[in-house]
């Protein structure tokens, strides 16, 4: 039996509790491993280990603990109280780094795939159509919606506005998730947005915007996601660690023969579908079928320049003081690991 819980913390972490039966019975001497999910299709690495038995291949027992945003298991990782998450190499990852917060960033989780990104950039429907902003250019002086200050978003939308000869505060941040941002710009508090998948794909079929571009076009292969270990998890649990890391690898490998110009169109894309279906928050297939998903990279490996970019940007804005480095958060060791063992990757 597989749960997803809330998870008690001193650290004020706020999670959301469902609880779902696994695909399998789990051997009644596998080893629990607490994973943090946020339910979205960037978890699929996970589902995928989960559903076709990978993780169970290895004596592991999932323990998925939903949190509302990625941010929030940064203080249980730290204190060892989760063993595996997955959230965006944010400012505050960084500093909690800085204070002593022991965390490895350890795979790919989720990048914008050059000439299939899953983010792009919108234009408000109204203001497309009045021809009142046809380019990045046009937004100068204008309100831009991203996630949140000291985020990914936050360095996507600079490297957008430099690809036009501006500059991040030629445009007015208004931080919203992405569920808000169909509304943001269907009543014109908003120009444009960064905006993810699927919200994406909703919000163009709704007729609230128009799709400029994808952000690849500015910042190709951005990291986006990356997988987070416990310090705990790395070191007094390495040879579980390492068993995580390769069902993870593996279950990526198949999410990688899935996809197709973007799309989950290749081989058992259907399958992957149906196990998104069961497990994140996209409940309809169509939807899934439809959008245009994450790269993850089938080895694991990261974009480091990508890495060391938000890093920089996030010191330039004064959201990260300290002397912190990708270099000390970086550990490429388990994905090195899985990759010499399970061999090079070929698409199916």
């Amino acid at each position: 039996m597989l749960t997803r819980h809330t998870l008690g913390s001193a650290l004020g972490a706020l999670v959301i509790a469902t609880s779902v039966t696994a695909v399998s019975v789990t051997p009644a001497n596998a080893e629990k491993v607490s994973m943090a999910i946020v339910n979205a299709v960037s978890d699929v690495g996970l589902f995928i280990a989960d559903a076709k038995g990978y993780f169970k291949d290895e004596g592991i027992e999932p323990d998925f603990v939903t949190f509302d945003t990625g941010a929030k298991m940064v203080a249980p990782l730290g204190a060892g109280q989760l063993d595996v998450g997955g959230g965006g190499p944010s400012a505050g990852l960084y500093n909690a780094i800085d204070r002593g917060i022991k965390i490895r960033m350890v795979a790919d989780k989720a990048h914008n795939r050059q000439g299939a990104p899953f983010q792009s950039f919108l234009i408000s429907k109204v203001l497309w159509d009045s021809g009142e902003v046809k380019s990045l250019k046009d937004l100068k002086g204008r309100k831009v919606a991203i996630s949140g200050q000291g985020g990914g978003d936050a360095s996507v939308l600079n490297e957008a506005m430099k690809s036009v000869g501006l500059t991040y505060n030629d445009v007015e941040k208004v931080y919203l998730g992405f569920p808000q941002h169909a509304a943001a710009l269907q009543n014109g508090a908003v120009a444009g947005s960064i905006t993810t998948e699927p919200s994406v794909t909703n919000i163009v079929k709704l007729g609230a915007a128009h799709r400029l571009m994808g952000n690849d076009t500015f910042y190709p292969n951005h990291q986006t996601a990356v997988i987070l270990f416990s310090e705990d998890f790395a070191t007094r649990k390495k040879p579980l660690a390492q068993k995580f890391m390769r069902a993870y690898v593996k279950a990526t490998r198949d999410f990688n023969d899935a996809v197709v110009d973007g799309k989950l169109a290749g081989a058992g894309g259907e399958e992957i579908v149906q196990i998104l279906a069961k497990y994140s928050n996209v409940k309809n297939p169509d939807v899934l079928r439809n959008l245009t998903v994450h790269g993850a990279n089938p080895d694991g490996a990261m974009n480091v320049e990508s890495l060391k970019k938000d890093l920089s940007f996030f010191r330039e804005q004064g959201d990260v003081k300290g002397a912190v480095t990708v270099e000390q958060v970086l550990d490429t060791s388990f994905v090195e690991a899985a990759v010499k063992e399970l061999g090079p990757y070929k698409k199916k």
